[in-house]
């Protein structure tokens, strides 16, 4: 038994070391081979973008147009059409203005014995380049303040018939003077004028100033002084007129 038992210790003994042995190797070659193993590459680094160089204005230089994909260059852009219903409303609306050409037609109208007169005159500077607003506010105007000679013929009021840049139409309406048998002396304006009967249609417009006149003659005319005939009142203005 003794014998069997040594035996197993001289075999035992060795192998162990063996395997130990063994295993160091084993443990031990990566250090000893380390330049001997494949080396990994290093991961090729991503592609970087290269900025185009920009000049002072910041505009890529020039360079061929870009292309599409079906190989035809890129259309440039068209504008719209405009709409010409657009153009011709905004015509329509643009006020017309007379003009050194245009006709001044006025039509003088008797409203008792309702004849007419229609006289073609040039357009008075004075309402060149009105529109048809600014010239009807011109004619309210002046059917408001009418001169004294218009009044002297009966002068009653106005109508702007047409208005157009060619031409340009108004009606005066007139109570032409008749003749009355006794007459008013009047002043305006420092000057006297006569009245017809009734007071109120100018008759003539006289240049007698009436602080020429004598004071009672003056105080008179203040008064609305009255003239019996036609006769005095010729007599009267023969007297006074300088």
């Amino acid at each position: 038994m003794k014998y069997v038992k040594s035996i197993s210790l001289f075999l035992i003994y060795p192998l162990l070391a063996l395997g130990i042995g063994f295993y160091a190797g084993v443990k031990s070659s990566p250090f000893f081979y380390l330049d001997r193993l494949p080396q990994e590459s290093p991961a090729p680094a991503e592609d970087s973008v290269e900025e185009p160089d920009v000049g002072d204005q910041g505009i890529q230089a020039a360079g061929p147009e870009p292309v599409l994909e079906s190989g035809t260059q890129q259309a440039e852009a068209v504008p719209e059409p405009t709409d010409p219903s657009a153009e011709a409303e905004e015509v329509l609306f643009t006020p017309e203005t007379l003009c050194v050409d245009t006709e001044y037609v006025l039509e003088e109208t008797d409203i008792l014995y309702h004849t007419v007169v229609e006289t073609t005159w040039r357009l008075p500077d004075k309402y060149v380049g009105m529109n048809r607003e600014q010239f009807l506010q011109a004619m309210e105007v002046y059917e408001s303040f009418p001169p004294l000679s218009e009044l002297e013929r009966g002068f009653i009021g106005l109508e702007v018939l047409s208005f157009s840049r060619e031409r340009v139409v108004v009606r005066m309406n007139y109570k032409f003077v008749q003749p009355s048998s006794s007459f008013y002396l009047a002043v305006y304006d420092n000057e006297v004028i006569v009245y017809l009967e009734d007071m109120q249609t100018v008759y003539i417009e006289t240049d007698i100033r009436l602080d020429s006149l004598p004071n009672d003659v003056q105080q008179s005319i203040i008064d609305m002084m009255w003239i019996k005939d036609e006769e005095a009142l010729y007599s009267f203005l023969e007297n006074y007129s300088s």
